[in-house]
């Protein structure tokens, strides 16, 4: 695992131990049984994570009231080797409503083999977020950030293959 913060761009990669098409699905589909529960910003409880598969869908949480927080929008969906959505967050960790303001992951999906794949991360753009985007960059960058939900997304695959 890998993480590294740089200018606008933090990237950050992993090995999986599963199928391609797994990674991805787990990825994706499966987004909210690998997700930090503790990652939202629902004012409630955790229910689900929903990730619209197309372009043009969304991710977004659901809080167990039914409330939900649309946070990212779906760029490009190309299973199983690339996806890429806005991140619909801004520096206060609120939703942002303004697209030009939003910073973009791009996900990268290689095999490595019948059973292993690589899986690359990069959150660009983050300096659409405006004033104080650094601080922005360093919480995505750091352990707490998106090494630890790569670090959940590898077991996740790994115990489901």
């Amino acid at each position: 695992m890998t993480t590294q913060a740089a200018d606008t761009t933090v990237r950050a990669s992993v090995m999986v131990d599963a199928p391609i098409d797994r990674a991805f699905t787990v990825f994706t589909k499966e987004m909210g049984t690998w997700w930090p529960s503790t990652h939202h910003i629902l004012q409630g409880e955790l229910a689900e994570m929903v990730f619209e598969p197309r372009v043009g869908g969304n991710i977004y949480d659901r809080a167990t009231d039914g409330t939900e927080s649309r946070w990212a929008r779906v760029l490009a969906y190309d299973p199983p080797n690339r996806l890429v959505f806005s991140w619909d967050i801004s520096n206060q960790f609120q939703i942002e409503g303004d697209p030009e303001k939003a910073s973009q992951v791009e996900v990268m999906f290689t095999a490595e083999g019948p059973g292993r794949t690589r899986v690359v991360l990069e959150h660009s753009k983050l300096d659409a977020h405006g004033e104080g985007w650094e601080q922005h960059r360093d919480m995505v960058g750091n352990q707490d950030g998106w090494q630890l939900g790569l670090e959940a997304f590898a077991k996740a695959a790994e115990a489901q293959s």
